[in-house]
């Protein structure tokens, strides 16, 4: 998400000033572990049997210190943070995966369509345990994560444990991803709206989708088909702005952090783009973050029937806090609620209607009453 938190902290200031709270409650116990990392620190330059350089040391604290906390916080190198706030704005090069870490292997949240991740075939829950015949057992997710990055046009062998099946290598050729992050078209009288990931561009696009149709088919169009399967999320602003489109009224989400002061509940404005017409969402294992809380909110409001399976459950707020010329630090700072008070995270959304996962692909969409226009054989 893109919650920027404007500071500028030297890295070995970082350290030695950050537990502030702590020291108001034990300052002399702070000091003497913040004496201990020092320690450590000065340790390791002088007695490792292979010279470190200072910056690297410092970068690995940090690293291990956010890490610790949970598997999406961590520190973003300055070309880590500059290829973020590329990847924001709909453009970035690399597989085309959104992953996260769990049991100490990368796990693939979902593949971006129509790109080389998707195209190899890999799938939602799969773990990619080797990258180039090298273990990511050890490793950060920033680690890994830069590791499959590279040059455009070169190869990455990725080995792949999944549910099922035997370890299964695979072989893709980066490419620049750009993401197209909406895609739109008419079945008869009924729209149908895929959204990949929430870039800077999704809420404009969904926009411009609905009045095309409408302008297309006027009175006879009959519902949208919102396609979120497979969507790892993106930016906070744009999932508010996309759930806005066919609300009235209403809190969309709130998040809420350690303080009460943190809490924060975004509402919609007047107007709903669809004026009540039937909206289906579309969910599934790969569905994350700013896409369950576009479908958590049309679930809660009644405006929209949630189809497919459970979503993945990433619920947590990640502010970007910029340090300067060292980068920046991604930070869990408060978790995601629907309007109802449910939790996201580590639950998911349940939809409405539940599909076996190896059911048939084939959707048939009905024009019929808000709580039933679909029916999937």
């Amino acid at each position: 998400m893109r919650i920027f938190v404007s500071t500028a902290i030297v890295l070995v200031g970082l350290l030695f000033s950050g537990p502030l709270a702590a020291v108001e409650k034990d300052p002399t116990e702070t000091y003497q572990q913040l004496h201990l990392l020092g320690e450590v620190f000065e340790r390791v330059r002088m007695n490792y049997v292979d010279e470190v350089e200072d910056a690297a040391l410092i970068e690995a604290a940090i690293n291990g210190m956010l890490i610790s906390l949970d598997p999406h916080s961590g520190y973003l190198n300055p070309k880590a943070f500059e290829d973020m706030q590329v990847r924001t704005k709909g453009e970035f090069g690399g597989l085309g995966i959104e992953v996260t870490m769990e049991n100490g292997f990368v796990k693939v949240v979902s593949p971006i369509d129509d790109t080389p991740a998707h195209r190899a075939g890999l799938q939602t829950g799969d773990y990619i345990t080797h990258l180039d015949g090298k273990p990511v057992l050890g490793l950060t997710l920033p680690q890994a994560v830069e590791l499959m990055r590279g040059d455009i046009g070169t190869n990455i062998k990725l080995t792949i444990r999944r549910e099922g099946s035997d370890l299964i290598e695979v072989t893709i050729t980066r490419a620049k991803i750009k993401i197209r992050s909406v895609r739109s078209r008419l079945e008869e009288n009924v729209g149908y709206v895929r959204i990949t990931s929430f870039n800077e561009q999704t809420q404009s696009a969904v926009r411009d989708a609905i009045r095309a149709f409408e302008k297309k088919k006027g009175k006879n169009l009959q519902g949208i088909v919102l396609d979120l399967r497979n969507n790892p999320g993106g930016l906070l602003d744009q999932a508010i702005a996309v759930t806005d489109t066919f609300l009235e009224k209403g809190e969309i989400v709130s998040t809420r952090g350690r303080s009460a002061d943190d809490a924060q509940r975004f509402n919609a404005n007047t107007g709903d783009l669809l004026h009540g017409l039937p909206v289906v969402v579309l969910i599934n294992g790969g569905s994350a973050s700013a896409s369950e809380i576009v479908a958590g909110a049309l679930q809660d409001h009644h405006r929209a029937i949630v189809l497919g399976t459970r979503s993945f459950g990433k619920g947590s707020v990640q502010t970007i806090i910029p340090l300067g010329k060292y980068g920046a630090m991604r930070l869990t700072t408060a978790r995601y609620y629907t309007p109802s008070g449910r939790s996201i995270q580590a639950k998911g959304i349940d939809p409405d209607i539940w599909l076996n996962r190896r059911g048939s692909k084939k959707w048939t969409v009905l024009a019929a009453p808000a709580k039933k226009i679909c029916t999937a054989p």
